[in-house]
């Protein structure tokens, strides 16, 4: 339906353009970005909800790989923002695939997307090698962990809210100033959580953003913890 409706109004615009006022031009475009928003968040949810019924079982992911597939996605977004996107030495872990691309995909996205006006992005994605003893999380039951960093020079936020941006559908930022549905973090989370791992988030308003990941470098067990 949404498709149809995306579909029609460019059809509307496209042959009957010069015989609609302004002012239905202007419905037509709003139209289309609504349906468009609807289109977004739909998709967006389905990936929520399928991060369990869906999920892979977990096997040996080159992080680095999925990390340059990544930005040859986000190809275009970089170029546009004139942005730049710095990998450290990442690791191979036992991981779900799909759900790891979707996990860098999402930070990455985030934060090419909140940039300040007039500055073009930086991201930073470092990695470093801990034990259970070093990340002080001691009880997971895994002797070797990997801590990622995520961290830009973007607007950032109030550290007060480090929490609540990991909630569905929970916004910062107006939806006029910057796109998204409010869920991308909390697929984030979920991803982390399902890999028996944390992530946190640091940041000050106009000091950019970081968020720190923690995932066994080895699981505990060979299924999908399902």
């Amino acid at each position: 339906m949404i498709y149809k409706i995306m579909a029609f109004g460019d059809r509307l615009l496209d042959k009957c353009g010069e015989t609609i006022s302004n002012d239905g031009k202007e419905y037509i475009t709003r139209m289309q970005n609504a349906s468009q928003r609807m289109k977004t968040l739909i998709t967006d949810l389905l990936v929520f909800s399928r991060l369990r019924t869906k999920a892979q079982p977990f096997t040996q992911v080159d992080l680095a790989k999925v990390a340059r597939e990544v930005l040859s996605d986000l190809e275009i977004k970089i170029e546009q923002t004139g942005g730049v996107v710095k990998l450290g030495d990442l690791p191979t872990i036992d991981a779900d695939p799909l759900q790891m691309r979707q996990l860098f995909q999402n930070l990455i996205g985030n934060a090419l997307k909140f940039h300040r006006k007039g500055e073009s992005p930086v991201v930073d994605v470092q990695v470093c090698m801990l034990d259970n003893q070093e990340d002080g999380s001691g009880g997971n039951g895994h002797a070797a962990l990997c801590q990622i960093t995520f961290e830009d020079n973007g607007i950032g936020f109030d550290e007060k809210y480090a929490d609540r941006i990991f909630g569905v559908f929970q916004r910062l930022h107006g939806r006029d100033e910057y796109e998204g549905t409010g869920i991308g973090l909390s697929i984030c989370q979920k991803i982390v959580e399902r890999h028996e791992g944390t992530i946190k988030a640091k940041s000050a308003t106009g000091k950019g953003a970081k968020f720190i990941i923690t995932l066994p470098v080895k699981q505990s067990k060979g299924g999908s913890h399902e």
